[in-house]
């Protein structure tokens, strides 16, 4: 009998051991902890995090994880969710785009809150956040087009790979595995709206509790709860429920196809999910981000970066700004509400507004989105004079390259242009450790003196070394 797709997973996951961890492997591992931690710290401060935190701490419970940076302790299960937003609340942590989008770093806290719960060795949880990589970024290859083309959002993937992390940290058996898998899979099919026309907190809370959602599902599993195997392929499951799959003939049928010309348009590439398991690393294939904004508007702010500032432009000097990019990239960030963004969750998905920001003030930080900012009468002087333009050929590039023409008119009739294929922080253009240092530094310095943070650092890239325990330890303010 054939192996279920969720039973090949849980093999390869309960199999793999830290010495199988090629040593670039763990040395990305470290890079993306550090990231992830520093903009953990960056969202301190925010009111979303805060909400949550206050609502946990209140509910009280068994002291079993603990807070970035606050140091709280509260079941692990709660302290994933606020840790996971906590990373993801300022949109700076890790981008990996293929057909769906994804922030791997999102699954990071499973694996931490449950490490420190049962005392694992961060050898350990390296291994887990390895496996969070793999297989967020494999479904993200997995549907041909993505579902995010269907309208779902990519908390939807999360849901199975959040309990392979917490799953691997508990020592489940393969069994027990296809079971957490398939109980976390049951329920979390997020819909896209999260990041459709005016957005709210849960924006970027819906990742973090489909996180949260997988470690409650791993404790079940452990426990000896069942859930689905057949989660992927079977009647009803992921694939028939969203593009529509004949169990009997193992293909794409015709049922849902909503208009599609050909049933070829839609199809499930299950080589991307489970060939070749463990003769690369996908961790390697990811981004990070060099400004905290979507990670459509990138390619697009460093090009209008490159302009203005090379060339030494004033936004007051300006007539006109054309931004050309692929379709998805209008739809989702030049729609109405991006024009008026009237929170940062809004103004940080919305490229009229990063690019405004990049005009008036040659530089895009966190600072770029506070509630002050949002109000500088610059930005609306010149926010409707920039103009988003759909290219065919651009779409077509995409998702290898990331492509992006930026034109700036100038009120004296000059034209200057830049045209880049993929942003700062990409593999191919990857962040420096000094880059690294720069972003943490000022994400932390709110919270800790230069020493604590090159303690931190410290502490991160000899992670290895230490538990869990040990670990969180060395991340409270």
């Amino acid at each position: 009998m054939k192996k279920s797709i969720s039973r090949q997973i849980s093999e390869f996951a309960v199999n793999l051991k830290y010495s199988d961890l090629p040593i670039e492997v763990v040395h990305e591992v470290k890079r993306y902890l550090y990231d992830s931690v520093g903009c953990a710290f960056g969202g301190y401060h925010t009111k979303d995090v805060n909400i949550l935190r206050d609502i946990y701490t209140n509910m009280g419970g068994k002291k079993e994880a603990t807070l970035f940076g606050f140091g709280d302790k509260i079941p692990a299960v709660n302290a994933t969710l606020i840790n996971s937003l906590m990373i993801r609340a300022l949109d700076f942590n890790d981008i990996y785009w293929k057909e769906d989008p994804s922030h791997p770093s999102d699954i990071i806290p499973a694996a931490l809150s449950v490490g420190e719960m049962v005392g694992a060795s961060m050898e350990d949880v390296i291994v887990a956040i390895v496996l969070a990589y793999e297989f967020e970024q494999r479904l993200c290859e997995f549907a041909v087009p993505g579902v995010r083309e269907r309208k779902w959002h990519h908390a939807t993937l999360t849901q199975f790979v959040s309990p392979i992390a917490a799953g691997k940290i508990l020592n489940l058996t393969v069994d027990q595995m296809v079971n957490a898998i398939g109980i976390s899979g049951s329920h979390n099919h997020t819909i896209g709206c999260p990041t459709a026309g005016k957005l709210t907190m849960m924006k970027n809370t819906v990742d973090p509790m489909a996180v949260q959602a997988g470690v409650f599902a791993a404790l079940m599993a452990q426990k000896g709860y069942t859930g689905t195997e057949a989660i992927f392929e079977g009647k009803e499951g992921f694939m028939d429920c969203f593009f529509g799959w004949d169990v009997k003939t193992q293909q794409v049928s015709p049922a849902p196809m909503q208009g599609r010309e050909s049933i070829a348009e839609w199809e499930w590439d299950l080589s991307k999910l489970i060939g070749n398991l463990g003769k690369s690393f996908k961790i390697l294939e990811c981004s990070m981000k060099a400004f905290p904004t979507e990670a459509l508007t990138h390619t697009h702010i460093s090009a209008a970066l490159k302009v203005v500032t090379e060339n030494k432009i004033s936004y007051d000097q300006i007539e006109q700004v054309t931004v050309t990019t692929i379709a998805r990239a209008c739809d989702i960030l030049f729609d109405p509400h991006k024009y008026r963004p009237e929170s940062r969750e809004t103004a940080d998905h919305s490229l009229p507004y990063c690019i405004a920001a990049a005009l008036v003030d040659h530089k895009i930080t966190t600072a770029s989105f506070s509630e002050e900012k949002l109000k500088d009468p610059r930005i609306w002087e010149v926010i409707d004079k920039i103009k988003g333009v759909a290219s065919e050929e651009f779409e077509k590039m995409f998702p290898a390259k990331q492509p992006s023409k930026v034109v700036v008119r100038t009120k004296n009739g000059k034209e200057f242009s830049e045209y880049l294929e993929y942003p700062k922080g990409d593999p191919r253009e990857p962040m420096t450790m000094e880059d690294l240092e720069n972003k943490f530094e000022g994400l932390s310095s709110q919270l800790f003196v230069a020493s604590r943070t090159k303690e931190i650092k410290d502490a991160i890239f000899k992670a290895e070394l230490m538990t869990a325990r040990e670990f969180m330890k060395k991340l409270i303010a």
